[in-house]
């Protein structure tokens, strides 16, 4: 069985490569005699089902494109004139120039493969070094390595990755393909459906991010994975909107996130609570009865951070911030 899945794989990959034009499902399962042979053991003897051979192609198809993009085929997806989808794999996509690394740039690598928790990226980032490794990349006795023995632990840099949506959009991010998923605001009820292009995945403060392209709003917007709520469900077709050289994720999320602070506001915080408010007020006066003012910097996206302390919080100025926060709780009430 196995060897027959890669054998399949093979040839899908080699007409991928060898087609100087992006080539349909349908001349692909002409092609390749596995697809043909899809789904003649569910008909069962006698005349075959032509409906079930198609559905067993389509799941064998995007299993095999799939596990092939995981082995780091760039596969293209192209859509003609007519609206038919094409695939195919440039061979210029797919070829690597040589690659040479010195005793540090090893050691940066052997450090970012030990950032992952999330054991689908543990693997990846395993075995790309052990590749490397057995390519002549030079293996740095240092603690990091992870062969190396470790007589002293160290502080190791770790990157959280506990949502759900985090895996889907990153292989959406590398594969430029379109998503569709349900987005809760702090201040709506109930989600709603967003579709978006997606351009790459930030962590800011604990939190992971996503920047892309909002389809029904058509502008860039960022989205805290945590407000995702079901499963993100990849699109077919191409990007509408140009992707930028460079995303400035950061920048964009510390906007959104309200670090790129445009005023400041005076707030009541209640004693022993808030300590993230208390680490950037501006200043703080006592004010008895187990309360203090608090005056930190305002910029967008702070009237949702405040929501999140609760009755510990009651925003004194300036007025359309007292205004938002009240509405975000009645819409948090409401349920």
């Amino acid at each position: 069985m196995a060897i027959a899945k890669a054998e399949r794989l093979m040839n899908l990959a080699l007409c991928l490569l060898g087609t100087r034009r992006p080539l349909t499902k349908r001349e692909l399962r002409t092609s390749i005699e596995a697809y043909l042979q899809a789904g003649a053991e569910t008909a069962g003897a006698g005349a075959v089902d032509s409906a079930a051979k198609d559905e067993a192609f389509n799941r064998m198809f995007e299993r095999d494109k799939d596990d092939l993009r995981e082995l780091g085929l760039v596969i293209e997806t192209v859509e003609s004139f007519d609206g038919e989808i094409g695939y195919l794999a440039r061979r210029d996509s797919n070829r690597l120039p040589p690659i040479t690394f010195d005793a540090e740039e090893a050691a940066a690598l052997g450090v970012a493969a030990k950032v992952w928790q999330q054991a689908r990226l543990a693997g990846a980032a395993s075995g790309a070094l052990q590749k490397l490794r057995a390519a002549g990349m030079p293996v740095a006795d240092d603690p990091y390595d992870s062969e190396a023995p470790a007589p002293h632990s160290a502080l190791e840099p770790r990157i959280p990755t506990h949502e759900a949506a985090f895996e889907p959009l990153m292989l959406a991010c590398r594969d430029r393909r379109p998503v569709v998923f349900e987005y809760r605001k702090v201040s709506a009820a109930r989600p709603e459906q967003r579709h978006v292009e997606p351009w790459i995945l930030e962590c800011w403060r604990g939190h992971w991010y996503l920047a892309g392209w909002d389809r029904d709003r058509g502008a860039e917007r960022v989205f805290r994975l945590s407000r995702i709520t079901g499963r993100v469900r990849s699109r077919a077709g191409a990007f509408t909107a140009e992707v930028p050289d460079h995303v400035t994720v950061r920048e964009s999320v510390e906007v959104w996130a309200g670090e790129t602070a445009t005023g400041t506001a005076r707030i009541r915080l209640r004693s022993g609570h808030g300590y993230p408010l208390r680490a950037k007020a501006l200043t703080t006066r006592p004010l008895g009865d187990g309360w203090d003012e608090l005056e930190i910097p305002y910029g967008h996206g702070l009237d949702a951070w405040l929501v999140e302390f609760g009755p510990d919080v009651v925003v004194l100025a300036p007025a359309e911030l007292r205004t938002d926060v009240i509405e975000r709780l009645r819409a948090v009430a409401k349920g």
